[in-house]
């Protein structure tokens, strides 16, 4: 008959008996916390070598009624005790003392922010390490094959320069009429306060020949085109056909990546003249409607007071922000799993890195050429 777990005091120690099970987990539970709360569990050596019945339950009784790890140190010197008994009193004080041993030291706000930030800072350095690196193989792949016309891939260049190029034609050309009709209608409102209307004309030109023409036709390929490129290759290396072109002995590169980024540079500095007209046109509009400013005045303003630097300036810009818009476009493809979800966050990045690169790149320009005055 087996008997019921008991804690048994006698001169100098505390004799642990009978079953210790789930059976008797109540009564057990409501012993230890008596003991517990009593002062003789100071005064008394705990003895394990008369417990009969032991489960996982009378084993976490046990050691929250001597700790952990003085269960631990019990176990091993209970010699009376069989060897399933002491694996499980010893493994389940090890189960109980590791939150103690492991747990976490609560960081403050400020430390967790500047970790963040830590590794915040070196992602953004390790993407930017791994865009340089692809970037050169690029350009090496390009010298490689530039001797070589019977590798060139034409067909495929004809047809991302209708995809990245004439495609985005109409939406490039409205966008830039209707921002070259508001930066006229701001021109106009604060230029008529001095009485100097007229140099509305020349606000629109310069703005438009040198920063929003190749920026704002830069940030509609980086949203349209840039996305597309990714989505394509990490549809493409989703299904293997990636792989599938290496196990052929072929190259990614060679096939995929240089045609697109030759069809962007090709593509953005044509977006950009057209851009840069139909911004001139939009302003002219606005200038000819609510300013009476005939057009050819507008045109003897162009042709006098506008440099050609400035459209020089604007389009010399063009191939190198349709450079990096690909190279970020193709890389973010690459790096795409297998996964739908994978695909869709680096479109995402892919995206956001483009943009962020053509206001950067440009800004860097601005200065530049305002110091070298140009």
């Amino acid at each position: 008959m087996p008997s019921p777990g008991q804690l048994e005091y006698h001169t100098d120690r505390l004799i642990i008996t009978g079953d210790w099970t789930l059976a008797n987990y109540a009564r057990l539970k409501q012993e230890v916390d008596a003991a517990m709360a009593s002062e003789k569990m100071a005064d008394h050596s705990p003895e394990l070598s008369s417990i009969g019945a032991l489960d996982t339950a009378g084993a976490s009784l046990l050691a929250d009624l001597l700790g952990a790890k003085r269960l631990e140190a019990l176990t091993d010197e209970a010699s009376g005790l069989p060897p399933e008994r002491r694996d499980l009193l010893q493994l389940v004080a090890d189960a109980m003392a590791t939150p103690d041993k492991d747990w976490p030291r609560q960081r403050s706000p400020i430390a967790a922010f500047l970790a963040r930030l830590g590794q915040q800072v070196e992602g953004y350095w390790g993407q930017q390490r791994l865009l340089m690196g692809f970037t050169g193989q690029i350009l090496a792949t390009i010298a490689a094959i530039s001797p070589k016309p019977w590798r060139w891939r034409m067909t495929s260049l004809v047809a991302h320069i209708h995809q990245t190029g004439l495609n985005a034609l109409p939406i490039v050309a409205l966008l830039t009429f209707l921002v070259g009709a508001v930066v006229a209608f701001l021109g106009a409102t604060i230029l008529d306060d001095f009485g100097a209307t007229i140099y509305t004309v020349n606000l629109v030109a310069f703005s438009f020949l040198r920063e929003f023409g190749v920026l704002l036709a830069a940030i509609l390929m980086a949203g349209r085109t840039a996305s597309a490129f990714t989505a394509q290759l990490g549809s493409m290396k989703a299904n293997e056909e990636i792989d599938a072109l290496r196990t052929f002995g072929l190259s990614p590169i060679e096939l995929l990546v240089i045609p697109r980024v030759l069809a962007m540079v090709i593509s953005l500095p044509i977006l950009t003249f057209v851009g840069m007209i139909s911004g001139i046109v939009g302003g002219s509009l606005v200038c000819v409607m609510t300013l009476d400013i005939s057009i050819p005045q507008i045109l003897n303003i162009l042709a006098t007071d506008v440099s050609t630097t400035h459209f020089l300036v604007g389009l010399g810009k063009a191939p190198v922000f349709a450079f990096v818009i690909a190279v970020i476009g193709c890389l973010e493809g690459f790096k795409a799993s297998g996964s739908a979800e994978s695909v869709g966050e680096h479109t995402t990045s892919a995206v956001v890195q483009s943009i962020f690169m053509v206001i950067l790149l440009d800004s860097i320009a601005a200065i530049f050429f305002m110091e070298m005055g140009w």
